[in-house]
């Protein structure tokens, strides 16, 4: 039985029972049937189920955001932008997908050759509780518009936002077994992986988890799309309109709680705007409101678990030990539920263990440095390589950034955020392939090459 606790009261909700092996074998069967008929789907139909399911959204917008409020801890204003955001994909797949899956022709010696993109069977989605929506959702709906079908295996926490999302798209009269929601837990992925049926994996996780699904994705010869998270940058140079880059700076540490993969958790300061930036930040950080995640004035709810708020606050005290100073916050606050404040640290080294981690949680480090070429080596030294964002007005020094920092995205003097239409994904130990727009559709088709002989026409 998964049973979630609500972070900002201690409360455990409705529970949902877990499926057995007769569940888990049914629910393969079922994901194999609706291929077989959804692969050889048109288009227009797979757009149609893709708006139907926006519309059904739209239509419980309140109670998809107050659920992943109850079981996570994000406030209600951030869950109603994630439910909007979520809106926006289906809509995007839908416009859109019909020309992502336009072949291509070339010339070839012997005649031509046409490249189609073809869908591969079901696909099976590890996803975590950062983002119960959007994280699923950047998923599902290319794997709709491409012909294939969906197995979720989400985050036990989370388990009625999963359960919510499969009874959105039967409303919006998705076939059965086209999406479904599997309330297991991590130790029955594996086998779901082996199993002839399932053709690819996509996760988005820790590290450890990652490395876990990519060794039974590799035993059985699949597919597999990693976003391992990361500790991303962002990079303040003199140009910069302070203000803003503060301003964005907070919001990045504070946003879901400072639980966002791809929002800055180290801020790298040129020298000649490193007091003046770290007075802007700490005032905006001290400013931001903590309180009741359904209230509207609420800048910041509780963390999503009492376990996830002590690992933060266990490494900010590592980072003390290891000569960081923590300028404030950062402390547990005494009441029930998982809450603390919002913290900063300076003068962390950045060879320390801690400073090569990713500190889930609302604390920034802060660190100075002399040049560009120390920004871009401070940036670096880090074993993910995820997202990253600079603040410049120097055409020249965006360019070095968008060349030099190792990171599969780059925001220039905006917040980085993901979008249906571009790509998503990192290097490093933040994983491989991507998600979104094109790339993430094609990432789980077959490309097929068809050729043709001299004289020979499409269709002989």
């Amino acid at each position: 039985m998964f049973t979630s606790i609500n972070p900002a009261t201690g409360e455990a909700g409705e529970g949902i029972k877990e499926l057995d092996a007769d569940g888990i074998e049914l629910a393969l069967g079922r994901a194999q049937t609706a291929f077989s008929a959804w692969r050889n789907s048109a288009p227009e139909q797979r757009t149609q189920l893709l708006g139907a399911i926006a519309d059904q959204w739209e239509a419980n917008k309140q109670h998809l955001a107050e659920t992943a409020v109850r079981e996570m801890g994000k406030t209600l204003a951030s869950a109603i932008a994630e439910v909007e955001k979520c809106i926006s994909g289906f809509r995007h797949y839908a416009e859109h997908g019909p020309s992502y899956l336009e072949p291509s022709e070339v010339q070839t010696p012997g005649g031509r050759a046409v490249a189609r993109w073809l869908p591969m069977g079901p696909v099976l989605a590890v996803m975590p509780w950062n983002f119960p929506y959007w994280q699923v959702v950047r998923f599902l709906a290319p794997t709709i518009m491409a012909g294939n079908v969906a197995l979720l295996k989400h985050a036990s926490s989370v388990q009625g936002c999963a359960a919510l999302m499969q009874q959105l798209a039967s409303a919006a009269g998705a076939p059965d077994g086209l999406f479904q929601n599997l309330a297991i837990k991590s130790d029955k992925v594996s086998d779901i992986i082996a199993d002839k049926r399932v053709v690819a994996v996509t996760l988005t996780g820790s590290e450890g988890a990652g490395a876990k699904v990519a060794q039974a994705a590799g035993k059985a010869l699949k597919k597999v799309v990693l976003e391992l998270g990361g500790s991303d940058p962002l990079i303040v140079m003199p140009s910069a309109d302070l203000d803003e880059a503060a301003k964005t700076a907070v919001t990045a540490r504070v946003q879901n709680a400072g639980q966002s993969c791809i929002c800055a958790k180290r801020m790298i300061v040129h020298a000649e705007v490193y007091d003046a930036f770290l007075e802007k930040f700490s005032a905006g950080m001290k400013a931001v409101k903590i309180g009741d995640p359904m209230a509207a004035d609420t800048g910041m709810g509780p963390l999503s678990s009492v376990q996830q708020r002590d690992t933060v606050l266990e490494q900010v005290e590592r980072a003390k030990a290891a000569g960081a100073e923590l300028l404030f916050g950062a402390e547990k606050i005494e009441r029930e539920g998982a809450w603390m404040t919002p913290g900063v640290l300076v003068g962390l080294d950045p060879e320390s263990d801690v400073a090569k981690e990713e500190i889930f949680g609302p604390v920034a480090a802060v660190y100075k440095a002399a040049d560009i070429e120390a920004a871009i080596a401070l940036a670096n030294d880090v074993p993910y390589g995820l997202g990253s964002a600079v603040w410049t007005q120097d055409e020249a020094e965006i360019e070095r950034f968008a060349r030099d920092i190792e990171a599969g995205m780059t925001a220039v003097n905006a917040l980085l955020a993901s979008t249906p239409a571009a790509p998503f994904g990192g290097v490093k130990l933040s994983g491989h392939g991507r998600e979104l727009g094109p790339w993430g559709m094609h990432e789980f088709m077959n490309l097929k090459a068809v050729m043709y002989g001299k004289g020979a026409q499409a269709g002989d």
